[in-house]
């Protein structure tokens, strides 16, 4: 099945085509398959009917006449591709069909004879060459349209080819034998072309029908899977249109309930952080007055530090939980203006860091949510890893950030973990560098939010890698 699966199609799209044009496809081979037995079987049980009639009927009518009429008769049915002689004794010995279709005309023409008629036939390869140089020939050629130069009857013709011309002789009443060299009608052809172009051109017509239906179909799924991504950057995302059939207008107003539930939950949630940021700014400013009456030097600095690292936790609580939003607009960010802001924002702190490369053309963006990834990144490696040094490499798809630093790296098990929110590494990571453990967690947010990612790996040298990964088609998604 999994290898299977290999072979189809990725799209829903390019699936239901598929089935429905190899479904075509099979239909419209049983039904030719059908057809050219249902033909076969009507043409094998009429074959030869009518010939064999023909001659019963010269028969009949031979026995009814004199000599001179009769002589009329044979004049008249003396060219292809019925040739009549008499003769006073038969030439041929027994019957020899030497086909099925011959075989089958013997049949026929002892059922229109009726009785018990002496009958003898035998196959043979082309007519007599008399029935070549009568009169009757050239007049016959020239009623069918056997011009100088064009194909008539005569020797090398080619008329009969592929037929079989059978010599048939049939005893008179008065004793004399008539004998008939009959050309039989050639075998159907296995697939004759009209039913080939008809169904083709049925297949043909069912597929673009096919094509135009599973695209109205699948169309509506496309809108919603670009509305469900786009619902991941912009929660007041214009809502999708409910039109279309019923079930359409349902999932699409199932889509915008769901929307704009989240959307009052993430309001409601703002609210209320907001108000809860304002409640502790109170307390703690009162908390911070009480620490300066402190007589004790060494207390009043360790509350202090307490105080700011509370203050540094309900901020940067408050950001991770506000989300990516805001009303700051996309615009063209200059990331090489960016990083050397960055990279002169730590010289002041007395933190460097190496920068290697430079990015190409500036990228669609929020300026702001940039920075604080970009600056949460280099922090997190600036505090933890010692030496760092930003490597850029910038293609035409895609930007790669790597920020390499000089650290004790971190545990294979715990890679991913620290993305999470307030989780904390023992020894490398404290309190006491003033972490909250959600600098991580904000900037593979905002880098997500782009369609890029951060990854965290080890350096085979020591030291940790994080790289930022930004791609250029989608930059412009998080607007």
């Amino acid at each position: 099945m999994r290898a299977l699966s290999h072979w189809l199609p990725g799209s829903l799209f390019g699936r239901l085509m598929l089935v429905l044009a190899g479904g075509l496809l099979l239909a419209q081979l049983l039904s030719a398959a059908i057809n050219v037995a249902e033909r076969d079987r009507l043409v094998t049980s009429s074959f030869g009917q009518q010939p064999a009639q023909r001659i019963a009927d010269v028969v009949t009518l031979l026995d009814d006449l004199g000599p001179t009429e009769r002589a009329r008769v044979v004049a008249v049915f003396g060219v292809p591709p019925l040739v009549l002689s008499l003769h006073d004794a038969p030439a041929i010995d027994v019957d020899t069909p030497g086909s099925w279709r011959a075989g089958m005309f013997i049949d026929r023409l002892r059922s229109s004879l009726g009785g018990d008629r002496n009958v003898r036939v035998e196959p043979r390869e082309a007519f007599p060459p008399e029935a070549y140089t009568r009169g009757g020939a050239r007049r016959h050629d020239a009623m069918r349209g056997g011009a100088p130069g064009m194909m008539g009857y005569g020797p090398g013709a080619g008329h009969g080819a592929g037929a079989p011309v059978l010599r048939t002789e049939v005893q008179l009443r008065d004793g004399r034998w008539a004998r008939f060299d009959t050309e039989l009608p050639a075998a159907p052809e296995a697939l004759p072309w009209r039913l080939v172009l008809t169904l083709v051109v049925l297949l043909i017509t069912m597929i673009l029908l096919s094509y135009v239906a599973v695209r109205w179909v699948v169309s509506p799924l496309k809108v919603l899977a670009q509305a469900a991504d786009a619902l991941g950057h912009d929660l007041d995302h214009a809502p999708l249109p409910e039109t279309g059939p019923h079930e359409v207008r349902r999932a699409a107003r199932a889509f915008n309930t769901m929307q704009q539930r989240l959307s009052e939950f993430i309001r409601d949630r703002t609210r209320m952080l907001t108000a809860l940021s304002h409640d502790l700014k109170t307390p703690l400013t009162r908390m911070r007055l009480r620490t300066e009456l402190l007589d004790d030097d060494e207390q009043r600095t360790h509350f202090e530090a307490d105080l700011k690292e509370m203050e540094t936790m309900v901020t940067q609580t408050l950001e991770f939980m506000r989300g990516l939003g805001g009303s700051e607009p996309a615009a063209s960010v200059d990331l090489n203006a960016l990083i050397k802001s960055l990279q002169s924002d730590n010289a002041a702190m007395g933190r460097v860091f190496t920068l290697e490369g430079k990015f190409g053309a500036p990228i669609i963006g929020v300026a702001s949510l940039l920075k604080r990834c970009l600056s949460n990144l280099i922090d997190n490696a600036v505090l933890y890893g010692g030496q760092v040094t930003v490597h850029i490499e910038d293609s035409a798809s895609q930007i790669e950030i790597h920020i390499l630093d000089r650290g004790p790296g971190i545990p294979e098990t715990e890679l991913e973990k620290v993305f999470e929110p307030f989780h904390r590494l023992e020894g490398s990571r404290s309190r006491a560098t003033g972490g909250t453990g959600l600098g991580l967690g904000i900037a593979r947010n905002i880098a997500r939010a782009y369609g890029g990612d951060v990854v965290l790996c080890n350096r085979p040298d020591g030291g940790l890698d994080t790289m930022l990964t930004l791609p250029r088609q989608s930059a412009d998604a998080a607007a």
